[in-house]
């Protein structure tokens, strides 16, 4: 097995939504904010080679709405899916499964494209079986009102209509040891319905990709939770859980919205867990 960063690009998000009721005051330290408030967000993906099989993990929120639309999220920097997967030598039809963790848009935009003639949309991942579980497939394609400009139906829908749409079987409990994809997930239901947070062996390590439930090294303190959970309150001990396993058992934590931390390992201090080191991508995934 080898895996890849795949860096698909950045933007930025108001630091108050990411941060909740958490006064700016103390998030501003680790997530300094702009003159418009908002802070760097990146949208870090992971491929998984496994034999003939190649997993990406999330997709970024790709290109294909308005100008209008990424306005308002400010996007900065170079990096883009495909030059990510170029440098190690991929293309996007190598691709033979999508995992999406949860269809938030920035997590599941770049999995379907305009058509070549911009009329309609087709799958970014021609090749490629696309993953999610029917819960949150339900979630997504029935919004609440909270959700709804989350849930985007250009993102979603064409992976229906295309036939290659497959559900990852729920557990009984809230992790499964090991997923039709070969890795252990740990279901969470306070940023939204059944999100997913691989656990994947590689080497004599455990790397977790960590989607939303730890956005940011800033929001590894229990209470830092974003305005943009829907169960905020369930959020906490979900995310208690997992960083006390991350400790005990030594997880490597895969950032997928820090811009500037890839992924880092926690300790238990005085204050609770926090981060105990960082490494770069190419450290570890090597």
């Amino acid at each position: 097995m080898k895996l890849y960063s795949i860096e698909t690009g950045n933007f930025k998000l108001d630091g108050g939504g990411m941060f909740g009721v958490v006064p700016k005051t103390i998030w501003n330290k680790t997530n300094p904010a702009d003159a418009n408030n908002l802070i760097d967000i990146a949208a870090r993906c992971l491929l998984i080679e496994d034999g003939s099989r190649m997993i990406l993990i999330d997709t970024g929120m790709g290109n294909k709405q308005s100008d209008k639309f990424f306005g308002y999220y400010s996007l900065w920097g170079t990096h883009s899916l495909d030059k990510s997967l170029a440098k190690y030598g991929f293309h996007r039809n190598d691709i033979t499964d999508v995992f999406l963790t949860h269809l938030h848009f920035d997590h599941c935009g770049g999995a379907v494209n305009w058509n070549v003639a911009k009329t309609g949309y087709e799958l970014a991942f021609k090749n490629a079986t696309y993953w999610t579980n029917e819960s949150h497939w339900q979630w997504a394609t029935k919004p609440n009102i909270r959700e709804k400009a989350s849930f985007l139906s250009e993102n979603i829908l064409p992976i229906q209509e295309s036939g290659q749409l497959h559900f990852i079987k729920s557990p009984e409990t809230d992790f499964t040891q090991k997923s039709e994809l070969g890795f252990g997930i740990y279901f969470v239901d306070g940023h939204t319905e059944k999100m997913m947070i691989p656990h994947i062996q590689y080497q004599d390590k455990t790397i977790c990709f960590m989607a939303d439930l730890i956005p940011t090294v800033g929001h590894l303190p229990v209470p830092y939770v974003m305005g943009y959970d829907t169960r905020p309150l369930l959020t906490m001990p979900e995310k208690l859980k997992f960083l006390n396993n991350a400790v005990q058992n030594k997880y490597y934590l895969f950032l997928e919205h820090d811009a500037h931390h890839e992924i880092i390992t926690v300790e238990n201090t005085e204050k609770g867990v926090r981060m105990a080191a960082i490494y770069s991508c190419e450290e570890i995934l090597k």
